[in-house]
């Protein structure tokens, strides 16, 4: 199954929009800094999933 999460960023309260399969590792490699367009506004909480079963 594949999930479109959106995220908040609580330093500036930007929005990601993304697609996984795992959205609690997302999010926390969204909060670890692996990922370069958001790590610059950590930290990151999720504020929307949605879960579809194909891509």
């Amino acid at each position: 199954m594949y999930f479109v999460y959106i995220i908040k960023s609580k330093k500036n309260d930007s929005l990601y929009i993304g697609v996984t399969n795992e959205v609690t590792r997302r999010l926390r490699e969204h909060n670890e800094g692996k990922t370069f367009s958001t790590k610059r506004y950590l930290p990151w909480y999720l504020v929307y999933v949605e879960g579809y079963y194909n891509k």
